[in-house]
C-alpha cells in the first residue's frame, strides 16, 4: 500500500457540523492517524469554525488545517469551496482530493486532480417531499457536477449505492460501500455517580424509551411518540435533539393525547452527557422513513440498548437481524415491537454488539487507505 501521496479534505463540516457530517469527517481522518497513512492529510476549510471542534483533530506536521487567503464573506467561502479552491488543490500538490460531505469542487478534473467523494444519502431525490423546492434542485445540481469529477465513489450503505445507482450514470464498478466508522466511546461503562448527575441534571423519567437525532419530518418520531398510547403508562420517552416546528407537531399531539407528562424533549444535550442518557434507557426507537446509515442506531446498541428501527432505506444494514423493524406508519407494530425489545433485551443486545464490530473505527482506516490506492490507480 502506498502512502508517498498527498490528499486533501473538504474539511468544512469537519469544523461546523457537531453531529452526522461532521462526526464522519473526525471519525475518519483521526482513524487514519492511526494507521500507515499518506504523507500529507491536508484539511481544507473557508473558516477555523468552532474551536471545541477543531481541537478535536489529531494534528502534525503532515496532518493540517488549510485556510483560504482572503476570503471573509459568506458568499466568498461559498464561492471557494465550490470551485476557487481547485487552485490551491493545485498549489499544494494535492494527489486526490476527498469530499467528505457528498460534494466535489468543480474544475478538479480538469486540473488533473483525482476526486473520491463519499456520498451519505440522496434523500433529497428519493423523498424530495422533505425538503424545499429550491434547495432539491440546488442539491441535484451539486449531485450531477460531482459524478461529473469524480475518480470513485465511496458509499455509506448498500441502500445509498442503488440510489446513486438509480438517479446518476456512473459505473457501479467505481463505486465501493464502505461502512462509516462509528467511535466506540459509548461502549465505555458509565458510572453509577454520573448516572445520578445526568437523571437529575434533565429530570429523566425512571422508565423511558430514547431517540436521538434531528426533529424532523423525515425522522418520524411522532410514531414513537403515538406508540405510547398502547404501552404502560410508566414508559416514557425521551426524544434528544434541536427544536425545530416538527417538535412543535408531536407536542400538539402530545397534549391532544393527554401523553404530555410522558414526552420529554431535550435541546442542548452535551457530548459528555449523551452516554449517560442511553445507558439509562431502555429501548431505543429510530423510525425514520429513509436513512442513508442512521449512526444513532449504533450508538444504542453500544450502550447495551435493544433497536427498534423502520423498513424501507438502509437500517436493516446499521442494526443488523437482532434489531427489530416495522412499517413507518404502524404505530401498534411499534409498541409491539418495543415490548417485545424489553422483554428480549439481553439476548437481542449481546447479538447485535457482535454484528456492530464491523462498523469500528480500526477497519474503516484500512479501508480508506485502499479506497485512495484504488483512486490514484484508477485510469
Amino acid at each position: 500500500m502506498k502512502t508517498d501521496y498527498i490528499i486533501g479534505y473538504d474539511a468544512k463540516r469537519i469544523v461546523r457540523n457537531r453531529t452526522g457530517l461532521g462526526s464522519y469527517g473526525r471519525n475518519l481522518v483521526n482513524a487514519l492517524t492511526q494507521v500507515e497513512h499518506p504523507k500529507e492529510m491536508l484539511l481544507y476549510t473557508p473558516d477555523s469554525g468552532y474551536d471545541d471542534l477543531s481541537r478535536q483533530m489529531k494534528l502534525s506536521d503532515g496532518v493540517r488545517f488549510v485556510y483560504p487567503e482572503h476570503i471573509h464573506f459568506r458568499i466568498q467561502k461559498d464561492m471557494w469551496r465550490n470551485k476557487g479552491i481547485v487552485k490551491d488543490l493545485k498549489r499544494d500538490h494535492v494527489d486526490v482530493f476527498h469530499g467528505l460531505s457528498g460534494e466535489l469542487p468543480k474544475g478538479l478534473k480538469k486540473e488533473g486532480i483525482r476526486g473520491l467523494v463519499t456520498i451519505h444519502d440522496l434523500i433529497f431525490l428519493r423523498h424530495p417531499e422533505f425538503y424545499h423546492w429550491i434547495d432539491v434542485q440546488i442539491y441535484r445540481r451539486k449531485f450531477l457536477r460531482t459524478l461529473k469529477e469524480a475518480t470513485r465513489i465511496i458509499a455509506i450503505s448498500e441502500c445509498t449505492k442503488r440510489d446513486i445507482l438509480y438517479y446518476g450514470n456512473f459505473p457501479e464498478d467505481k463505486i465501493d460501500v464502505v461502512y462509516q466508522g462509528c467511535s466506540n466511546r459509548f461502549r465505555t461503562s458509565v458510572e453509577e455517580e454520573i448516572l445520578k448527575r445526568v437523571k437529575e441534571k434533565y429530570a429523566l423519567p425512571d422508565r423511558y424509551i430514547l431517540n436521538v437525532g434531528s426533529i424532523e419530518a423525515r425522522k418520524n418520531v411522532l410514531l414513537a411518540v403515538k406508540a405510547l398510547c398502547k404501552l404502560p403508562e410508566d414508559i416514557s420517552i425521551v426524544i434528544v435533539g434541536k427544536h425545530t416546528k416538527y417538535t412543535d407537531q408531536v407536542m400538539e399531539y402530545a397534549k391532544k393525547h393527554q401523553l404530555t407528562s410522558r414526552v420529554h424533549i431535550l435541546h442542548g444535550v452535551s457530548n459528555e452527557d449523551l452516554p449517560a442518557i442511553y445507558h439509562l434507557a431502555e429501548v431505543f426507537v429510530y423510525p425514520s422513513r429513509y436513512e442513508g446509515f442512521g449512526i444513532p442506531i449504533i450508538e444504542a446498541i453500544q450502550s447495551g440498548l435493544p433497536v427498534v428501527a423502520c423498513t424501507g432505506s438502509c437500517l436493516e444494514e446499521a442494526g443488523g437481524p437482532d434489531s427489530l423493524y416495522v412499517d413507518p406508519d404502524d404505530e401498534k407494530a411499534m409498541a409491539d415491537a418495543i415490548q417485545k425489545a424489553s422483554e428480549e433485551k439481553e439476548i437481542r443486545v449481546r447479538k447485535s454488539q457482535e454484528y456492530i464490530q464491523r462498523f469500528e473505527n480500526s477497519n474503516l482506516a484500512n479501508q480508506m487507505m485502499e479506497e485512495y490506492d484504488k483512486t490514484m490507480n484508477d485510469e
